[in-house]
């Protein structure tokens, strides 16, 4: 496990989300899907942040969205201090320095393409001039896969499932990006190749000094890999902080829930009521109070806040180590 040092947690963001709204159209007389609502998110340089959450919470238009590729309906996306610019050229420019790595290698490799064109292919887009050879090796290289000039004419059926993801995080590094964003990274490979994955991750951290959006379901996951983990329920992130803190001693009832169902949680499973996170049909009050197992076992109702988790939206409660958390329960907590 990793920890954050004094002097990154200092550190301007190096990628900020402020305010971020990404809503999409309504189908069939649906209500708009507000994706992302009103969302705040920095990652700082030489951090690896976690992006964990159910399936539809948002994570993927999140991430979509800090590389250029879902346009804001409001709030900005900054990098390096200035504004994220989506006029085609700039939106080129910040793609060398943010790259994408898929779940699916397999789906993200074309399969007529040697490892040696798939790696190439963003020099050429981006017009590299100097030795293209020398910097697909080198990739290929701290990507794990040596001796590189092996693997300059395999095709992706010729490699593992292990080797496939290697070959795609080289095609991200060929353009020497400041931040990754990995969306589910190793959750298609077997357990075995996930730490081989994982250890390379936390190895190009170390020796290049990057960044890294970790997007991912999986708590065990953001616990071998993260300093941060931002917990996103519903278009907003609900909780965040150290990785430590939140997950030893997660405050939020959403983040509660998904930790009791890890294999070594104490105590029984929280299962959740109600309908999975469904954005063109927000709440009102707290967004996760009509799946809430603290509202529902009379917790909230002891504590004095059940009315308000109905009806009004929780403002953000920060603590003394960064964390922050909305709930208002777990303000009363505080409080009393």
């Amino acid at each position: 496990m990793t920890t954050a040092t004094a002097p990154t947690a200092l550190r301007e963001p190096l990628l900020s989300a402020q305010s971020l709204h990404v809503t999409f159209p309504g189908r069939r007389g649906d209500s708009p899907a507000r994706a992302v609502d009103g969302l705040e998110l920095d990652i700082r340089p030489g951090e690896i942040v976690a992006l964990v959450g159910e399936s539809g919470c948002g994570k993927s238009t999140l991430a979509r969205a800090l590389l250029g590729l879902v346009r804001p309906t409001s709030g900005r996306v900054t990098f390096g201090g200035k504004p994220l610019d989506h006029s085609s050229r700039a939106l080129k420019a910040h793609r060398r320095r943010v790259q994408l790595v898929l779940q699916d290698p397999t789906g993200s490799l074309n399969p007529r393409h040697t490892v040696y064109d798939a790696v190439a292919e963003g020099l050429r887009i981006h017009g590299h001039a100097a030795d293209e050879r020398a910097a697909v090796a080198e990739a290929l290289s701290r990507a794990g896969l040596r001796p590189p000039e092996r693997f300059f004419l395999k095709y992706p059926h010729e490699l593992s499932g292990g080797q496939r993801q290697r070959v795609v995080i080289a095609g991200a590094l060929v353009l020497e990006p400041e931040l990754i964003v990995a969306d589910e990274p190793v959750a298609s490979l077997d357990a075995s190749v996930r730490g081989e994955i994982l250890a390379l991750l936390l190895r190009l951290r170390a020796e290049l000094g990057l960044s890294a959006l970790v997007v991912t379901h999986d708590l065990g996951l953001a616990w071998n890999i993260a300093d941060r983990v931002a917990v996103m329920y519903l278009g907003r992130i609900v909780e965040t902080g150290a990785v430590e803190q939140v997950l030893s001693a997660p405050q939020h009832p959403y983040t509660q829930a998904l930790l009791s169902v890890l294999p070594d949680a104490p105590g029984a499973p929280v299962v959740l009521t109600g309908e999975p996170p469904d954005p063109s049909r927000v709440p009102g009050g707290c967004r996760f109070h009509v799946r809430c197992q603290i509202l529902a076992s009379g917790e909230a109702d002891r504590a004095g806040v059940a009315d308000d988790c109905r009806t009004r939206s929780p403002g953000v409660l920060g603590g003394g180590g960064g964390e922050q958390v909305a709930c208002h329960w777990a303000g009363a907590r505080v409080a009393g």
